[in-house]
């Protein structure tokens, strides 16, 4: 009469041994897993393609004639952008030009009054001597004169005649020696600005030279060329928009080094160290495509940290909130190359946090290390307009000067 009750507990009790059985098997293996895979990794799906955003602005104003490339379009470093109208940027070069002309002969002129000056000097000299000379001689007869004039050989109006004209020529010899002075004074005030420098190497028209070089890098500034690989994004100049130095034409973005800003929260970061390997993938491309990166370094604060409007957590009433920090994450260019990202795309990030040799702050730039980024596209400008610009001056110059004996003197 027992046995009916009796079967069923026993498989009650054996149902429950076995689910406990596998509750803790699955304790086991949840527990083996944290311990030996899950602790390896810290991961974020709080991660975003980020890449240089280079903004594409004119150096000189102008009105646009031209746009030569497009949002979506690939571009290459110095491929002309936009172009702007050159006719304000030869009308200063015209202008400069001729000041640079005017400049010139008001340089020689300076020269010129040089040589008048001396000239000034050595006529007043002479004229000093002949007034000495003549002095001397008014001198002699009025002594020959001064003993014969109680005996009545001279008559005194001859000898107050005499000493008249000894006085005026008195006289006259200061006035003559003060004109001397006055010429050497001019001369010495004209030598400062003339002194050991040629008319091609006096400061203002070097001055006037440096003005024309400005006007030729703005003619050449007119077509406005891409500092770097990329693709173009947020156009926004028009044709026959009128544009001021310094506003935003368009943008490229350098897709080719875009990079991964993984936002771990601040809890994870005890484990995070620079150069770690990471793993991520691309919701655009689904698991099927794996990307490899490193960790380059981490953020030297939060995101709130370096936001618009940041938390004012000292006011009003307050609840924590776990804050994030971002890590750079880069990318292996051949990876990039074969399934390129666009900026902004999310990521799903885990960083393998074994290795923990790294350190979790960037060190110093070592001396000689090359600098994050840097282009050599605005140099090939400036070459060319110092070209053109000292064949210009050397050619004003020369058609400018009166001799080549003016160039030399000084």
């Amino acid at each position: 009469m027992n046995e009916p009750v009796i079967a069923p507990n026993r498989r009650r009790k054996a149902g429950l041994t076995l689910l406990l059985l596998l509750v803790l098997i699955g304790v086991a293996g949840y527990v083996a897993f944290e311990l030996l895979v899950a602790s390896r990794y810290e991961k974020t799906d709080n991660a975003y393609v980020q890449a240089n955003i280079v903004q594409i602005t004119p150096l000189v104003g102008g009105t646009v004639r031209a746009i030569h490339a497009d949002d979506t379009e690939f571009v290459r470093a110095g491929q002309a952008l936009v172009s702007l109208d050159p006719a304000d940027a030869r009308v200063l070069l015209d202008q400069a030009q001729s000041n640079l002309a005017q400049t010139v002969r008001e340089v020689r002129n300076l020269y010129a009054n040089n040589s008048t000056l001396q000239a000034q000097i050595e006529l007043r000299q002479a004229e000093a001597q002949r007034i000495q000379t003549e002095l001397v001689r008014l001198q002699a007869d009025v002594a020959r004169r001064a003993p014969l004039l109680d005996s009545g050989a001279v008559g005194r109006e001859e000898y107050e005649h005499a000493q008249a004209q000894l006085d005026a020529t008195r006289s006259a010899g200061t006035a003559a020696q003060a004109a001397l002075q006055a010429s050497r004074e001019q001369l010495a005030a004209g030598s400062v600005l003339t002194q050991g420098v040629s008319v091609e190497q006096h400061p203002s028209v070097q001055r006037a030279a440096a003005r024309v070089r400005e006007a030729h890098l703005a003619l050449q500034r007119a077509v406005v060329p891409a500092p770097v690989d990329g693709w173009v994004a947020r156009r926004s100049v028009q044709l026959g928009q009128r544009v001021a130095a310094g506003a935003p034409l368009m943008a490229v973005v350098g897709l080719q080094q875009a990079w991964v800003d993984a936002n771990f929260k601040e809890g994870q970061l005890k484990s995070i160290r620079i150069g770690q390997p990471a793993t991520l993938v691309a919701d655009v491309y689904g698991e099927k495509v794996e990307f490899k990166g490193r960790v380059a370094g981490l953020a030297a604060g939060t995101g709130a940290a370096f936001a618009l409007l940041p938390a004012q957590n000292a006011t009003g009433n307050w609840i924590k909130v776990v804050q994030r920090v971002p890590v750079r994450i880069v990318l292996d260019a051949q990876q990039l190359a074969e399934h390129p990202l666009r900026v902004g795309l999310s990521m799903m990030v885990s960083v393998d946090v074994r290795d923990q040799s790294g350190a979790s702050l960037a060190a110093a730039r070592s001396e000689g290390q090359a600098t994050p980024a840097s282009t050599t596209v605005f140099d090939d400008a400036a070459r060319a307009a110092d070209v053109a610009a000292q064949a210009d001056v050397d050619r004003i110059i020369r058609a400018n000067l009166a001799t080549p004996a003016v160039a030399r003197r000084g």
